[in-house]
């Protein structure tokens, strides 16, 4: 599982020459891993194929285009439970804290939530808690798939198999709207939010959905790091 995970997370990042040069042999890392059926891998084949031929500036360009223009297919997670608020703040910290205490040192540019991110840190873990704890954003996962396969893009593959691998399926959840990409002026509107404050406390009783909530606390209340068996 461990391999799959470190994967996924490449494809899900900003392409870079790095992933470029590895796409030939990922095909065949994720056949050895074993985690995914053949059809899950067929299902990959095209961004493989898309990164592997592309050139990378142009690579670059659609990424940015389709998931940093806007928050429909945002790939921080918390933003589509507390948008930019900083209400999203502890569960940043604690999630922070997870990471630090596998050993894993975030970037100054990535935020906690960043899911190729998270990824990295669920392939540290025991296979039976990695498991557990992919689970717990499952309904965003799959919402996100959702999102797109509507768009026909092939990262819709990677999101699509997340979200299988997390048990995600037939529960609804309603993340960020669909925002235009090409409304400027709304996309504007949208990011004057106050920033997030990593030292900001949750704010009691706030006003979160019900099942946003949920899945906040299950990010928040996790097995104790270690607790599970190695797989």
């Amino acid at each position: 599982m461990r391999l799959t995970l470190r994967i996924l997370s490449a494809l899900l990042r900003y392409p870079d020459e790095a992933v470029q040069q590895a796409v030939p042999e990922l095909a065949g890392a994720l056949a050895d891993d074993g985690l995914l059926s053949s059809e899950q891998r067929a299902a990959l084949q095209p961004l493989l194929d898309a990164l592997a031929s592309a050139d990378l500036l142009d690579a670059q360009e659609r990424y940015v285009g389709l998931f940093d223009r806007g928050r429909a297919v945002s790939l921080h997670l918390f933003e589509h439970v507390h948008g930019e608020s900083r209400d999203r703040g502890q569960a940043m910290v604690d999630l922070r804290d997870r990471y630090e205490a596998q050993g894993l040192e975030i970037a100054a540019k990535e935020l906690p939530d960043y899911l190729p991110l998270f990824l990295e840190y669920l392939s540290v873990l025991p296979s039976a808690q990695a498991a557990e704890e992919l689970a717990q954003p499952g309904v965003i996962l799959s919402a996100l798939a959702d999102r797109l396969e509507e768009k026909g893009t092939p990262y819709a593959a990677p999101m699509r198999i997340l979200a299988d691998l997390a048990g995600a399926g037939g529960e609804a959840f309603e993340i960020a709207p669909a925002d235009d990409p090409d409304d400027l002026a709304a996309l504007d509107a949208a990011w004057e939010e106050e920033q997030i404050r990593f030292d900001a406390p949750a704010a009691p009783g706030g006003g979160d959905c019900p099942q946003a909530a949920a899945i906040v606390a299950r990010f928040q209340t996790a097995a104790p790091l270690g607790s599970q068996a190695h797989g």
